[in-house]
């Protein structure tokens, strides 16, 4: 499959796919946003059929990206609430669509992280960034909300530190992020690279259907209350116990070898 702005590249069982708009920092547009919704449905294609097993997004150039396009923004200005309906719409499902992937999302960030840019950080699973890295949920700074990126940050970054940061629209370094749970490692920017290698090498040393179902089971779980989630936590470790998969791991760590598809 081609893009118009996104670079995709598969290593063996690992995508890696890059916003590819340098020029503009990588900043959104309706184009960029079909891409990347593209390439999530096409990534859940190649997940479930097990020919990757996890995936890394980057920006290129010096930006992870910038937000939202200002040509693209010029354009919404005249739009209808009918059409500005639509357009949100594309980018929820986009944003929907990255969070439900069914291998984990390593983010990769350097430069900035704005509006849309940190809406994505958010939908990682894991995000390494370079020390210098900056972020912000900037949209009241221009009169708007961060709305379509809210539920993913939400459930990153809490209740608090939405309120501060959503309302300020201020911008806050890399250690702040990592405070905060919006990034879990930093790196210097020439570390990058080698930091988030650490984070493929441990995903790939566990059992890709066991990770497929720990994804699947941390909003399930999220979204009720602890004895509600008994229901559902109990019989799926249960089932994972049992599983050819399971069996093999726990048997290959009391034999104290590599399980099969560590090797």
């Amino acid at each position: 499959m081609s893009f118009q702005f996104l670079a995709v590249e598969r290593r063996q069982a690992v995508e890696y796919v890059t916003l590819n708009r340098p020029d503009v920092r990588n900043a959104f547009n309706a184009e960029l946003i079909a891409d990347l919704r593209a390439w999530a449905d096409s990534a859940r294609t190649a997940a479930e059929r097990r020919e990757i097993r996890v995936a890394v997004l980057a920006g290129a150039g010096q930006t992870f990206s910038a937000g939202a396009d200002v040509a693209w923004m010029s354009s919404t200005v005249t739009y209808t609430e009918a059409e500005n309906v639509r357009d949100a719409a594309a980018m929820s499902e986009m944003f929907m669509a990255l969070d439900e992937l069914p291998v984990p999302l390593i983010g990769r960030v350097q430069g900035a992280a704005l509006g849309g840019g940190a809406g994505l950080a958010a939908v990682c699973d894991v995000v390494v960034a370079a020390t210098d890295a900056v972020f912000g949920f900037t949209e009241v700074k221009l009169g708007i909300l961060p709305a379509v990126v809210s539920p993913f940050v939400l459930a990153k970054i809490g209740v608090s530190a939405a309120r501060e940061l959503f309302l300020t629209g201020a911008r806050f370094p890399a250690e702040r992020a990592k405070e905060i749970g919006l990034v879990h490692a930093l790196a210097p920017l020439a570390g990058l690279d080698a930091a988030v290698q650490r984070y493929v090498d441990e995903v790939l040393s566990a059992g890709p259907e066991a990770v497929a179902a720990a994804k699947g089971l941390i909003p399930a779980v999220a979204a009720r209350g602890t004895h509600e989630a008994s229901s559902i936590t109990v019989p799926a470790i249960a089932s994972r116990r049992v599983s050819p998969e399971g069996q093999e791991g726990l048997r290959a760590f009391l034999a104290k070898r590599k399980p099969s598809w560590a090797k």
